[in-house]
């Protein structure tokens, strides 16, 4: 007997699998990407003295990102930002994402969860990172004022909350309501 996905969006997320393993950027499109992350972590950054400082204090210090097969290196630097560290570097750290599925992630943090991370390596520095997770969030509202100034910005930031909202509660109605992945115990038959 067939059973259910247990996810209504268990295809996609299969396809999604078997085209990543297969499809691999280049090199240097794997380093620009990484690249303008980092750039955009410190624009964050930069809003936010108290995780500057906390950054300061672990210069030098390299962390390991990993999700399935993609990985980031990022080292701390004096001025609190984040560079990205040498592929050779040894790290200090290294939080491996262990939920598989991007639709979960997104899911979990829709909800205002965070994905399970398995954590090998420094305290303190996983504390800082922890903490910068917990406390540093990007102002999208107050950007986007500075381009197009504040009423437009707040009516997009206020759609965009509304929007968020509808997401997070279509994705519990989903989780709530998604059949089981197992046959009915008695195999199905009546």
């Amino acid at each position: 007997m067939a059973t259910t996905p247990s996810s209504p969006f268990a295809f996609l997320e299969d396809l999604l699998g078997r085209i990543g393993e297969k499809l691999q950027p280049p090199a240097w499109a794997v380093h620009e990407m990484q690249h303008r992350a980092i750039l955009f972590v410190n624009h964050v950054l930069q809003q936010e003295p108290e995780a500057q400082d906390r950054l300061a204090r672990q210069q030098g210090r390299v962390a390991l990102f990993r999700w399935r097969h993609f990985h980031m290196r990022v080292v701390a630097t004096p001025a609190g930002l984040l560079d990205l560290a040498p592929e050779t570097a040894q790290p200090d750290l290294t939080l491996t994402v262990a939920e598989p599925s991007p639709f979960a992630i997104a899911g979990a943090t829709l909800r205002g969860d965070k994905p399970k991370v398995e954590i090998e390596g420094d305290v303190q520095l996983a504390a800082e990172i922890n903490w910068l997770a917990d406390h540093v969030r990007w102002d999208v509202e107050d950007d986007l004022a500075r381009l197009i100034g504040d009423a437009p910005a707040h009516a997009i930031g206020s759609t965009a909350r509304k929007v968020a909202a509808a997401l997070r509660q279509f994705i519990d109605k989903a989780a709530r309501t998604a059949p089981s992945a197992r046959p009915p115990a008695d195999g199905g038959t009546e």
